[in-house]
């Protein structure tokens, strides 16, 4: 029988749109911790953001960080050596460019072209905390990145700019912001952890659960996608596979729906 593993954004998918919360989805979490199935975040979030929320889920299990720049693996989490680098505790698998990189191409690319935009690197923990609407405390910890760049446009998305970074062999996806990054996305880190689950189960079933066109590419990745419904009641219409399982329910509410449904 196949080892059933869960892949989940964060934002907008187990966390409400606004409140952050994850409150509607607590029945299908005990239910997913009463089966011990692996519960693997991959979110645009850093590993500092992250672990806030591991914590208060008691999760164990490997996480995915800023859109699949990084896979951070605690240590004796698989029974074989990782192919990672030690860090604080975890193997580190690095897939994305050097965020101080990154921040040189954003700026180069901003000042050549004249586009009004602004990445977190930018802002000030109050600006990102009044554009997000984290705590100051929550938004420290969204600034501290390893492998992509948040950034918004002052005004309409400006087209040049957004092909400029595919022209510097860069890449940019969409979630709540706009993220710069390299060539990385989290269908690679999902492929990754799905290689190294099979080792342990042989036969691994996944389920990934998104919102948005950054959760595309490990939608595809996984065997039973799932999209969840925004806080306007729609869907995005630029995610639509085969298979895939739309939810009725908002954020966290849909998280649980689809959860309980698909796994019982």
């Amino acid at each position: 029988m196949a080892r059933l593993v869960i892949f989940t954004d964060l934002d907008g998918t187990l966390l409400h749109p606004k409140t952050y919360s994850y409150a509607d989805a607590l029945p299908a979490l005990d239910l997913v911790r009463e089966r011990n199935i692996p519960l693997v975040v991959c979110s645009s979030k850093t590993r500092a953001e992250i672990e806030v929320y591991r914590n208060r889920l008691r999760n164990g299990d490997p996480f995915i960080v800023e859109n699949g720049g990084g896979i951070f693996i605690p240590e004796g989490c698989f029974p074989f050596p990782i192919e990672g680098k030690a860090h604080n505790g975890y193997q580190l698998i690095s897939l994305g460019m050097p965020y101080g990189e990154i921040r040189k191409q954003f700026t180069a690319l901003r000042e050549r072209l004249g586009t009004q935009a602004r990445g977190f690197g930018d802002m000030t923990p109050e600006e990102i905390a009044a554009l997000t609407g984290l705590s100051r405390e929550e938004a420290v910890l969204a600034k501290q990145r390893d492998f992509d760049e948040p950034f918004i446009f002052e005004g309409d998305p400006d087209e040049r700019f957004l092909q400029a970074i595919e022209g510097a062999g860069l890449s940019w996806t969409q979630g709540r912001y706009f993220h710069l990054m390299g060539n990385h996305h989290k269908g690679k880190a999902v492929n990754i952890l799905k290689a190294l689950f099979e080792r342990i189960y042989t036969t691994v079933m996944t389920l990934g659960l998104g919102d948005s066109l950054n959760d595309l590419p490990f939608l595809l990745a996984v065997d039973k996608p799932v999209l969840i419904c925004r806080e306007d009641g729609s869907h995005d219409p630029r995610i639509n596979i085969p298979g895939l399982y739309r939810t009725t329910g908002i954020g966290p509410a849909g998280w649980n729906e689809a959860v309980l449904q698909l796994v019982k």
